[in-house]
């Protein structure tokens, strides 16, 4: 059978509106062509089709890249910390009570740290909400809360509404001697929130704001939100800079020996590095300052492969049978590349939240190291240069499939910037016409996909406020191959469907957990 690379284009979904369109008015002849010429259906990438909740859930780099590799449909974080909840059973696990006994015997502070939201991608506010009236009912006393603002999964400037709706139902449970408040916040892009040891600067920041109360003081997160929009307008909540809570000039909410810390994010890819930064012995990412001494737990596990953190409050999904496996029983060697900013998608989230290789001797991983500079100055990223060992690995012929995620569209798209961002689709269009003359060549199939929308609406419903959020638009799936012919299937079907397809073209059975694959059998020849 034939080789086949796989193209993610990341945050790249089709929309029929043009306005606000940075994927369809982007100069891109070479995905013209083979929308006019070759076989293309759409797919949904978000909602019940990965896992999540409800179809008003957007889809993500994550769930995607869990659909894309496993051919499952699983339930993800957010709808397993919903079930977690709803159930009671977060509030009976050994670590809830081993978080609460710490401080109630010791007379001390229960922190909660995430992301202030309800984008369902990496946090939901009412889980928040809910920890923080459970801790109240438990007996804990004192109550500290460090937000990150999100402006990226939700409207760009709605800080103040989380934020409002958060201290309401702070004020309710304000009495019978419970205090309860926020600490500290800052932007998501700028404090803590970094993955893949892209910016450890980052996480020094979060550290010093959240566990040292470092930084600018403010009387509130409104009052540090407002100050911040008045320096700048324009600016998008993840961008705030961080802010620390005081009162009679003291922080109110330090992060101090023996009190007990609960990153409540369920998405594991930008809280590993504070989890790290927690429960390190040995570390040298920055100065921690004097030892600390707590008790810390995620949501979920972050980094199931090493045991990163070692306390969570409920059990990642359990994902097994990815199509990595099936291949490498095949005994087909594989390659998967990107840049630093979703190299851990095209491999950790890909084989099932696993970190490392299923078969060392079959699967090659390159990273690219992505630069350190605002997304949108440089928004053609690092497309060349994985296009240029894409092409090295299909003209090797030691690969049966190849992987690759060029981030472009999602990374540039969450910056608002619409020009930018249009400029990111045309680079990843100009690597895809690499790929297909290279294809042609060494006699390969190549299948163009994504794993969420993002760059095809950027701006909000008033056409002009820019919205850096991914969307419930379908993604595009192509199949291009001149040598031989393939019919796609008419019907309702999600990413899940692509490991069967990629089976089917290697000749390799698919796993009976999967979805169907989206090949018309009766029509290829």
């Amino acid at each position: 059978m034939k080789p086949v690379v796989l193209i993610i284009m990341d945050g790249m979904a089709l929309s029929s509106h043009i306005v606000g369109n940075a994927f369809a008015t982007a100069p891109t002849p070479n995905l013209d062509y083979l929308f006019a010429n070759h076989p293309h259906i759409q797919l949904k990438a978000h909602g019940h089709a990965v896992g999540l909740p409800s179809d008003d859930d957007i889809g993500n780099s994550e769930v995607g890249h869990n659909a894309l590799g496993s051919g499952q449909i699983i339930p993800q974080g957010a709808k397993l910390v919903n079930q977690a909840i709803e159930s009671g059973q977060i509030f009976t696990s050994d670590v809830w009570l081993g978080l609460v006994n710490n401080v109630v015997a010791n007379h001390t502070t229960m922190h909660f740290l995430g992301l202030l939201s309800d984008g369902n991608v990496h946090a939901n506010i009412s889980h928040l909400i809910a920890l923080v009236e459970q801790a109240k009912k438990d007996g804990v006393a004192k109550v500290r809360i460090h937000i990150l603002l999100d402006g990226r999964d939700v409207e760009a400037q709605s800080a103040l509404g989380y934020v409002e709706k958060l201290s309401m139902a702070l004020d309710s449970f304000n009495c019978d001697g419970f205090d309860a408040c926020i600490a500290s916040g800052g932007g998501r892009q700028v404090i803590t929130m970094d993955r893949y040891g892209a910016d450890w600067s980052m996480v020094k920041k979060g550290w010093q704001t959240h566990v040292l109360g470092l930084g600018e003081g403010f009387t509130s997160a409104k009052d540090a939100i407002e100050a911040a929009r008045k320096a700048n307008p324009n600016i998008i909540d993840q961008d705030i800079p961080p802010f620390v809570i005081v009162r009679d000039d003291q922080p109110v909410g330090k992060i101090t020996n023996g009190d007990s810390v609960v990153f409540f994010n369920f998405r594991g890819d930008r809280a590993i590095e504070m989890s790290l930064a927690f429960e390190a012995d040995e570390f040298d990412k920055f100065d921690r300052g004097n030892p600390l001494d707590v008790m810390f737990a995620g949501m979920l596990q972050y980094d199931g492969d090493n045991g990163m953190p070692k306390n969570y409050l409920v059990s990642p999904p359990k994902i097994n049978n990815v199509l990595t496996h099936t291949l490498a029983e095949y005994g087909i060697s594989q390659f998967a590349i990107s840049e630093t900013q979703k190299y851990g998608h095209i491999t950790y989230f890909w084989n099932g939240n696993r970190s490392e290789k299923i078969d060392a001797k079959l699967e090659d991983w390159v990273e690219i190291t992505s630069d350190l500079i605002p997304f949108e100055e440089r928004p053609w990223m690092k497309a060349a240069e994985i296009t240029d060992k894409v092409i090295k690995a299909m003209k090797s012929h030691k690969y049966g499939f190849i992987r690759a995620n060029y981030p472009n569209g999602d990374m540039v798209g969450h910056t608002g910037d619409f020009h930018a961002t249009q400029i990111a689709v045309a680079a990843v269009d100009l690597a895809i016409g690499r790929l297909m003359e290279a294809a042609k060549d060494e006699g390969v199939t190549l299948i163009i996909t994504a794993d969420h929308g993002n760059a095809e609406e950027m701006f909000e419903k008033d056409g002009k406020t820019p919205k850096t959020a991914h969307t419930l638009n379908p993604v595009p799936f192509i199949v291009f191959d001149e040598e031989v012919s393939i019919r796609l299937k008419d019907g309702d079907f999600g990413i899940t469907n692509v490991a069967a397809t990629v089976a089917e073209l290697l000749g390799v059975e698919s796993h009976c957990s999967w979805e169907e694959s989206l090949i018309d059998e009766d029509t290829r020849h």
